[in-house]
C-alpha cells in the first residue's frame, strides 16, 4: 500500500474590510399623551320596594264634659264717713304801699359815620389850535374837537359830624 498524499482544497473565506457611507435618517421621536378615560364599573345595589300589609288598629276617643261650678270670691269695700275736726289758722293780709322812684332809660342814638367811596368819571377837554404855515394864499384853517376820556379819578371829601340834642 502505498500512501499517496491528497491535497484537499478548503476554500477559507477572507475577510476584507471596506468602508462604506451609508446614509442614516435622522429619526424624531415625540411624545404625544392622548387622555384616554378610564371605564370603572362599580356594583350599585338595587333597591326594590315590597309593600307589606299592616294592621293598625281604631283607637276611639270618647270626651265626657262635666260641668263643675267655681264660687269666685271677691272683696267689696265699705266706705264709712268719719267727721274729723281741722284747726284752720286765721291768715291776715296787711299791705303797705311804698314809691319806688322808676329810672327811666331813653335810647338815643348812636351816629356813625360811614366812608362812602364814589366814583366820578372825570373828563378834561383839552382845546388845541395848530396853526400850519403854509406858502401861498393864506386859507382858513380846519377847526378839529377831540375827547379824550381820562382815568377815573378818586376824591375823598372830610366826613360830616352832625350832633343832635334831644330833651
Amino acid at each position: 500500500v502505498v500512501e499517496v498524499p491528497v491535497q484537499k482544497q478548503v476554500q477559507v473565506p477572507m475577510i476584507s474590510k471596506v468602508q462604506k457611507v451609508v446614509e442614516v435618517p435622522q429619526v424624531e421621536i415625540i411624545d404625544q399623551h392622548v387622555h384616554i378615560p378610564v371605564q370603572k364599573q362599580v356594583q350599585v345595589p338595587m333597591v326594590t320596594k315590597v309593600q307589606k300589609p299592616v294592621d293598625v288598629p281604631q283607637v276611639e276617643i270618647v270626651d265626657t264634659h262635666i260641668h263643675i261650678p267655681v264660687q269666685k270670691h271677691r272683696h267689696v269695700p265699705v266706705i264709712t264717713k268719719v267727721q274729723k275736726p281741722v284747726e284752720v289758722s286765721l291768715v291776715e293780709v296787711v299791705e303797705k304801699l311804698i314809691d319806688v322812684p322808676v329810672v327811666k332809660q331813653i335810647d338815643v342814638p348812636q351816629i356813625q359815620t360811614v366812608d362812602k367811596v364814589v366814583e366820578v368819571p372825570f373828563v378834561q377837554v383839552v382845546e388845541k389850535i395848530v396853526e400850519v404855515p403854509i406858502v401861498g394864499d393864506t386859507v382858513a384853517g380846519v377847526r378839529k374837537e377831540v375827547t379824550v376820556q381820562l382815568a377815573t379819578q378818586r376824591q375823598e371829601m372830610p366826613p360830616e359830624v352832625v350832633q343832635e340834642v334831644h330833651q
